[in-house]
C-alpha cells in the first residue's frame, strides 16, 4: 500500500486589508456604499477600507461619520479605520476628530502604543 505524505496542518487564508484615503475615483463606489447602508454620501476627506480589494468601509475624516456594507463582515474594518483617523489625528493635534471617531487618546491598542 503506497505510503502518502503527512498532511500539514490547514492554515486559515489571510484576507489582505488595505486603509487609505479615497480617491476622486472612489466617488461611485462610495455612494453605492451608502445607499447600501442606509445612509447619506460622505463628504470631505475620507478613509476608506478595502478587504481583498473590496471597498467595504469608509470613514470621514472630518465628522467621523462612517459607512459600511451591511452584507459582509466589516466590524473589524470600522475598528480600524477609527485607530487610523485617531492616529492621524495625534500626529496633527487633532483632538477633535478624536472625538467625533470615539476614540481615547489615553487608551489606545496596545499595537499602536509607542
Amino acid at each position: 500500500m503506497p505510503r502518502s505524505a503527512p498532511s500539514s496542518p490547514k492554515l486559515p487564508l489571510i484576507a489582505a486589508v488595505v486603509i487609505r484615503p479615497a480617491y476622486p475615483d472612489d466617488a461611485a463606489t462610495l455612494e453605492r456604499l451608502a445607499r447600501l447602508d442606509s445612509r447619506r454620501p460622505l463628504t470631505g476627506p475620507v478613509l476608506v477600507a478595502e478587504r481583498d480589494g473590496r471597498l467595504l468601509a469608509a470613514l470621514a475624516t472630518e465628522t467621523g461619520t462612517t459607512i459600511a456594507n451591511p452584507f459582509a463582515p466589516t466590524a473589524d474594518l470600522v475598528a480600524l479605520l477609527k485607530t487610523r483617523a485617531a492616529d492621524t489625528a495625534l500626529v496633527r493635534g487633532r483632538r477633535d476628530i478624536l472625538r467625533r471617531t470615539g476614540v481615547n487618546a489615553r487608551r489606545r491598542p496596545a499595537l499602536l502604543a509607542r
